[in-house]
């Protein structure tokens, strides 16, 4: 039956009202992510996407309103496999496609890759990894989300020297960014008057049995032990460290998470003595622990890491930073009130406590970290090893 012409003409003109409103006259701005979603370094790459997930919600929530117009905060994922070559592709999508205005990426290839052109481009490199290089090539639309990993380099060194002994063996993994760390970290231990007994990186990535590697660095007998990779292999080297007789202490670098190993190892008794990055489950200030409570009700059965928590406030201070620029798509201004934005983000945003950001674009913080003693996880400011 054919609609008579009056039922046509108030269905078209609900139809225009509805269009015109306010909900949905709302413009859309989109983050960009190429990060891994597949393979083995999915988990860390869907950590990194639940944060800025997260943080977008509550912006939306609480409405986005900048120079005046109201926008809908939208993360755009692509998977790039935790292959540069792959970031570099997915960036171009995403800037053409989707007109991003920032692109967050959590691994210092992808970084690298995007950084040959973001400037040319014209859009907010967000970079999640700690590498000193990233903002030492001087990037100027790069913002390098966690500290320097050498920020960690020296208290470490103190503590396990000043506790356990100047004997180290290193016997962390042997991808190229635990060969950076090594690269920091051993000449700042020989230079507080240690010695490098032996040297032994190890397959975290490949290998699922560690005795003939862990008994080889033994057999020097250290008094601490440099280890780190992925948490779950580096639960095994602690474990299997332990059960081979070694009383020692740990150094663990920042990318194995102490809460994640003690899964491994059957809780923290095993890691006794050891120093690494300060787990956010741990962290004692009331907002970090809103913060593990605000999440674990969005995503029921998980706890987040610190790749959560960084992201999340980075999302949060991106977004900040367009209300203060006055601009949606303007990278350069939005970058240039980053540090402003970091500043002004209420505790409950930033539970790492990040106080700004400096004039390379990376982030300022008095980093916290973790040292087991008596089978707990205690919380320690950089500033306190000075």
């Amino acid at each position: 039956m054919r609609m008579p012409q009056t039922f046509k003409w108030l269905a078209t003109a609900s139809a225009a009202l509805a269009l015109s409103s306010p909900a949905l006259a709302q413009e859309v701005v989109k983050i960009g992510y190429s990060g891994p979603l597949s393979g083995g370094a999915a988990l860390y790459g869907k950590n990194v996407l639940d944060g800025m997930n997260l943080a977008a919600s509550e912006i939306n929530a609480q409405g986005l309103e900048v120079a005046g117009k109201k926008y809908r905060l939208e993360v755009v994922p692509l998977d790039d496999k935790y292959n540069p070559s792959e970031t570099a592709i997915n960036a171009q999508r995403l800037v053409q496609e989707h007109k991003t205005p920032a692109i967050l990426t959590p691994h210092s290839g992808g970084t690298f890759a995007l950084q040959t052109t973001n400037e040319a481009q014209k859009y907010l490199l967000l970079s999640y990894t700690s590498v000193p290089q990233v903002t030492a090539r001087g990037n100027k639309m790069t913002l390098r989300i966690p500290p320097e990993f050498t920020s960690y380099i020296e208290p470490f060194v103190k503590h396990a020297m000043g506790k356990y002994g100047k004997n180290v063996a290193i016997a962390n993994a042997d991808h190229d960014y635990a060969k950076a760390w090594t690269a920091a970290f051993k000449p700042a231990w020989e230079k507080a008057g240690g010695k490098v007994v032996a040297e032994n990186p190890m397959s975290y990535n490949r290998a699922t049995d560690f005795y003939s590697g862990v008994s080889r660095v033994l057999a020097a007998k250290p008094d601490v032990l440099f280890i780190g990779g992925a948490s779950e292999p580096t639960g095994l080297v602690v474990k299997q460290a332990r059960e081979l007789g070694f009383k020692g202490g740990f150094v663990i670098i920042d990318q194995a998470k102490m809460d994640e190993i003690a899964q491994v190892t059957g809780g923290y008794a095993p890691l006794e003595g050891a120093i690494g990055v300060l787990p956010l489950i741990d962290d004692p200030a009331p907002d970090s622990k809103a913060f593990v409570e605000r999440y674990r009700k969005a995503y029921p059965g998980r706890t987040p890491s610190s790749e959560v928590s960084l992201n999340y406030t980075a999302v949060h201070a991106t977004a900040l930073a367009m209300k203060l620029a006055g601009s949606v798509t303007d990278a350069a201004a939005i970058r240039a009130n980053l540090d402003k934005a970091f500043k002004q983000l209420p505790p409950a945003r930033n539970p790492n406590g990040i106080d700004g950001v400096d004039e390379r674009g990376g982030t300022l913080a008095d980093t916290r970290v973790g040292v087991v003693e008596g089978g707990k996880v205690k919380e320690r400011a950089l500033s306190s090893f000075k």
